[in-house]
């Protein structure tokens, strides 16, 4: 039977399951692949798919859309701080992030706290905020659901699994990064996951432009957003020109929210959601660290020291860090995909600061 959303999902044969074990050691998702599109999901996002495609929306909610690491928390937290907590006395501010501004559809990766288990800030919010609500549907989409206005929703989905009125109800803001720099992200965000990806960047690259990684494939994503840039409440924003400028992003962005923020309040935000400022709150999106666990498995040893040596959640949050992961050969086989994929789009990535 079809999604709402007008697509089909067909479980990855098991040879090719069998093979991606291989190289992802830790948790193995079942996987589907939908069409059209070929997206990448977790089979547990069927369990999902149809209440996030019907999500009840406000016309005063901000959903805030990325491929998977294109800056996603950083944005998250600078649109949740605009409008929430402008003077920096909210007294949610202390929560992480995805406990205020719900992942829409991380119900598909998650697990339901067991009794005597560590604290889950998410699902302690869930408990918080939805008395009585049964937490198999759905702990993010129905906290989703719970926070009051104004809500900050995120999601790596691309449009064409989000209700189709969403543009029409409610204000987008896609945030977009040189697909170079996400491949190294995206690969050390893997690395230090439970799916605990072992085979090398050049393995993980493969992955990537061939389309068999969670969200892709990435090149659809970005098409999907750009073909919808023109739409009043659509406002794209590039990792980069974050980066080389905050204020003046920041300035676009309170033009777009309607914040009528002043230049103080702005400049107070840029300094409270910096990578450095964010980095040092430990702000994690769950809130949740491997060494909230009491018993950490062989897994977990080697993703600990993985982070010790290449850093963890907030790793460096800069341009081009690419061209010291990357081989000549790799990033050749990168500028091939965009000439595949996107050269019939008017985008310039940009793969330096000022360049």
């Amino acid at each position: 039977m079809p999604l709402d959303s007008g697509h089909e999902a067909t479980e990855l044969d098991e040879k090719t399951m069998e093979k991606r074990k291989e190289k992802f050691k830790g948790l193995n998702y079942l996987m589907v692949k939908l069409s059209p599109g070929g997206w990448v999901m977790p089979k547990n996002y069927l369990k999902f798919a149809n209440k996030i495609y019907n999500f009840e929306m406000r016309n005063t909610d901000v959903f805030v859309l990325t491929f998977p690491k294109c800056g996603t928390t950083w944005s998250q937290e600078i649109i949740w701080t605009m409008r929430n907590n402008p003077n920096l006395d909210h007294p949610w501010a202390s929560k992480p992030p995805l406990a205020r501004s719900p992942f829409i559809e991380h119900d598909m990766f998650m697990r339901i706290p067991e009794s005597g288990s560590p604290s889950d800030p998410v699902y302690d919010m869930f408990l918080e905020m939805c008395p009585g609500k049964n937490p198999d549907e759905g702990v993010n989409i129905q906290l989703a659901g719970a926070i009051p206005d104004p809500r900050t929703i995120k999601s790596h989905l691309p449009f064409s699994l989000l209700p189709s009125s969403l543009l029409d109800t409610t204000k987008v803001v896609y945030v977009a990064r040189n697909p170079k720099d996400v491949i190294v992200s995206y690969h050390h965000f893997y690395k230090i996951l439970e799916t605990d990806f072992v085979g090398t960047l050049e393995d993980f690259l493969d992955y990537f432009v061939n389309d068999d990684l969670v969200y892709c494939p990435y090149w659809l994503h970005l098409k999907e957003a750009w073909e919808r840039r023109h739409h009043p409440n659509m406002h794209i924003i590039f990792f980069e020109d974050v980066k080389e400028n905050v204020m003046d992003e920041l300035k676009k962005l309170n033009s777009f929210l309607g914040t009528n923020l002043t230049e103080e309040q702005l400049k107070g935000i840029a300094d409270y959601t910096s990578f450095e400022k964010m980095k040092k709150r430990g702000d994690t999106p769950s809130g949740k660290k491997d060494s909230d666990k009491a018993e950490i498995s062989e897994d977990q040893k080697r993703r600990q020291e993985y982070v010790k040596k290449e850093g963890g959640f907030y790793r460096k949050g800069v341009v081009g860090d690419w061209k010291n992961k990357l081989t000549p050969e790799m990033s050749a086989k990168v500028d091939r995909w965009v000439r595949d994929h996107l050269s019939d789009l008017d985008v310039s990535f940009r793969y330096g600061i000022g360049h």
